[in-house]
């Protein structure tokens, strides 16, 4: 499974507005693991970019003006990511940017990111499944799962695709247990002689047990706004 984590940075919020891309960086996972390959670009976006969207990724004007422009990178870009399944935090925002910016070079026969690739993960949607009512930022979610994000002082496109790609490992570390390696030897099933089975010993929980407990349901009940499954099951 071949899956690229990637980020983008741009001019603004409203590709469809003209606002553009200045810099894309793209980590690539294969069956799960960092293979080293990465594709990493900072662009020229035809236009001036706002102070406001300097002060969050710190790329000037300046600095762009010899960089190349989309259409200049658009095939190695495809290329990259062609087949693979994409990671993305906050998808909706990265993919509308790479589809507008792909549909500007017309009749060049490049395809839309949404076609090139295999299939999109949302990180941000699947941490909202996982975290209901908490803060999902990627810095937030570095904290979460103990990824050091030290380094980030300035939002860039390269190092918040490589901080994705730990996290989204540790989101999802459970996964790859699901599948049975047909190599590994079966454990032989145990099996009780009538009569044989020991006595199941039970312990009830104290008071202050259950009291502690009901109030940690209380508090997951109040994160989740209303959405406590135990609480609704109790009741």
């Amino acid at each position: 499974m071949r899956q690229i984590v990637l980020d983008t940075e741009t001019t603004g919020l409203y590709a469809k507005n003209g606002d553009r891309i200045v810099e894309i960086g793209c980590v690539e996972l294969v069956d799960r693991k960092p293979t080293g390959r990465r594709l990493h670009k900072y662009l020229n976006p035809e236009r001036e970019v706002p102070i406001e969207a300097q002060r969050i990724h710190g790329l000037t004007d300046e600095f762009l003006a010899d960089k190349p422009k989309f259409r200049e990178v658009a095939a190695e870009l495809a290329d990259f990511i062609r087949e693979s399944e994409l990671v993305i935090h906050n998808a909706a925002f990265d993919m509308e940017f790479l589809d507008v910016e792909f549909g500007r070079l017309g009749d060049a026969g490049m395809e839309s990111a949404r076609r090139l690739c295999a299939g999109i993960v949302d990180t941000l949607k699947m941490a909202r499944d996982m975290r209901p009512g908490k803060r999902n930022s990627l810095d937030a979610l570095c904290g979460e799962y103990a990824v050091d994000n030290s380094n980030r002082q300035f939002h860039g496109a390269l190092l918040d695709a490589q901080l994705l790609a730990e996290v989204y490992l540790a989101m999802t570390r459970g996964q790859e247990s699901l599948v049975m390696d047909i190599d590994e030897p079966i454990e032989p099933v145990v099996q009780f002689v009538a009569g044989s089975r020991p006595v199941l010993r039970v312990i009830r929980a104290m008071t202050d047990e259950l009291a502690e407990h009901t109030r940690v349901l209380q508090e997951v009940d109040k994160e989740s706004k209303g959405k406590c499954l135990w609480l609704a099951a109790a009741g």
